[in-house]
């Protein structure tokens, strides 16, 4: 009778699995470490990017800019603070784009049946941020160049009207405030089931992250209070991923040896 042994690292990681511990398979090469490094670090300064844009955008400013009557409402106080929604704006594009590399960075975490689920809600979050980043510069930058440009208030708000409502902007508009919706959900699905990050961890990501996307420019202090769980949440991601890059390192010397 043959008696079929189990591989030990394979124990091992059934084991560990749902204490969100356990080991990479295979180790990675010296460059996957430094990917899965910058990834951490990346996903870890994610929150604060956000958190700066938000808090840094004028009071009122941050809205979809599809009627005259909001065209007329933002414009003045565009013009009062322009320099300020130009760096405001210009943050907000870093900070979507760092969060699309962040829901690579968290898919890394997820293996086995469920990396498939993970890859796909970081492919719809990164073509969302993209949106938004489309969508952003037609609110934040474009919405200080018209209030600062020599036109009447009329003439500006044609302009920022005709640029929301065309075909283009709506739909870019569209695929953002969607992936806004699934990314995230579609990201704690993956790490809900896969087990390998505490459960509790998943939904501090999902819960965190949804509050963020919804918080508008009310000020410093409520901006960074409104996001503290987001920023918790990738901190603690962001280490794990770290760890991951080591634990391969380690996993790569005992496999020389």
């Amino acid at each position: 009778m043959k008696h079929q042994l189990k591989n030990p690292r394979t124990a091992s990681d059934a084991d560990e699995g749902g204490s969100g511990t356990e080991p990479l398979k295979e180790p990675l090469d010296r460059a996957g470490r430094i990917r899965r490094k910058l990834l951490a670090i990346t996903l870890s300064t994610t929150a604060l990017i956000y958190m700066s844009a938000e808090a840094m955008d004028p009071k009122g400013t941050d809205q979809i800019i599809t009627t005259k009557a909001v065209a007329l409402k933002v414009l003045p106080i565009a013009a009062r603070h322009s320099r300020q929604l130009y760096v405001s704006g210009s943050i907000s594009e870093i900070a979507l784009a760092a969060l699309a590399v962040s829901y690579f960075a968290i898919a890394t975490l997820v293996r086995h049946r469920d990396s498939t689920l993970a890859t796909v809600a970081a492919i719809v979050g990164a073509v969302g941020a993209f949106c938004g980043i489309v969508t952003n510069v037609l609110g934040g930058i474009n919405l200080a160049a018209a209030s600062t440009a020599h036109l009447t208030k009329l003439q500006a708000a044609r302009f920022l009207t005709t640029s929301f409502n065309s075909s283009a902007g709506k739909i870019f508009a569209d695929v953002f405030a969607f992936s806004e919706f699934l990314a995230p959900i579609l990201m704690f699905v993956a790490l809900w089931r896969s087990r390998l990050v505490p459960r509790w961890l998943s939904v501090l990501f999902v819960v965190g992250l949804g509050v963020a996307e919804q918080t508008a420019s009310v000020g410093v202090i409520r901006v960074i209070a409104l996001m503290a769980l987001f920023a918790i949440g990738t901190v603690l991601l962001s280490v794990r991923v770290w760890r991951s890059a080591a634990s391969s390192n380690q996993l790569a010397i005992e496999t020389r040896h």
